[in-house]
């Protein structure tokens, strides 16, 4: 099965996404800025810009998520997985977050995030007085053990 994602460059320079390889299920996205690089400071977010707009089919969504390489060099996307919806027509940013003491460099066309694309099934929101009764109940936060 294949789904047609379209993307539109918003400056000639950006870099449309790909599969790294054959089995690949996420896509590459890659920085693009006007001046080079973008330096995140420690223990700070800053959104860097894709240069990308993209056309996702209703009834999916686009997720951004982190690359394993980033976020072994202790830099992660927040808000992760991130959703691009099938209406929006603007351009793709990513939220990262540098958790370590120093700047993290990203120079333009850096492999930044990865997008997965999802089905996202249409829900209807019911409002109702009493909700079914379960073993776990209202358990919440490590109540099925660690």
């Amino acid at each position: 099965m294949s789904i047609p994602i379209k993307f539109k460059k918003l400056n000639p320079k950006a870099k449309i996404p790909f599969f790294a390889s054959k089995g690949a299920v996420c896509f590459d996205l890659h920085a693009y800025t006007n001046f080079g690089s973008v330096h995140i400071e420690p223990n700070s977010t800053t959104v860097v810009k894709t240069g990308l707009a993209c056309e996702v089919p209703e009834g999916y969504e686009l997720q951004i998520r982190s690359r394993s390489g980033i976020a072994c060099a202790g830099v992660s996307i927040l808000n992760s997985p991130g959703t691009i919806d099938s209406d929006y027509r603007g351009e793709i940013g990513i939220i990262m977050y540098n958790h370590n003491s120093g700047d993290f460099i990203i120079e333009d066309g850096d492999r930044i995030a990865q997008g997965a694309i999802r089905v996202v099934p249409k829900v209807e929101i019911q409002e109702v007085k009493n909700l079914s009764k379960t073993e776990r109940g209202e358990n919440g936060f490590g109540s099925t053990g660690v």
